[in-house]
């Protein structure tokens, strides 16, 4: 008699989650500033240069917490047509 498989099941990505991170090809998470929207004109330009830099998620608690809301954020590229 054969043997049952077990089913894998797939996780559920947290959409606002995979939107707002990314995981390095090194695998750090980093995120990017917020404040980009709007009031930007009184703004220093270098300081509204500064925010396009990204961030790296210093906290190992809540890195891991991301990686668990978005288990696939490292596995796929972002922009599969370049």
């Amino acid at each position: 008699m054969a043997k049952a498989k077990t089913k894998k099941y797939k996780l559920k990505t947290h959409k606002a989650t995979a939107k707002r991170f990314r995981v390095t090809g090194s695998g750090k998470v980093v995120r990017t500033h917020g404040g980009k929207s709007h009031f930007r004109r009184r703004t220093a330009k270098r300081t509204k240069r500064l925010l396009d830099k990204l961030i790296g998620v210093d906290s190992s608690k809540i890195s891991k917490k991301i990686k668990r809301l978005a288990p696939y954020l490292g596995k796929y590229r972002q922009n599969p047509g370049r």
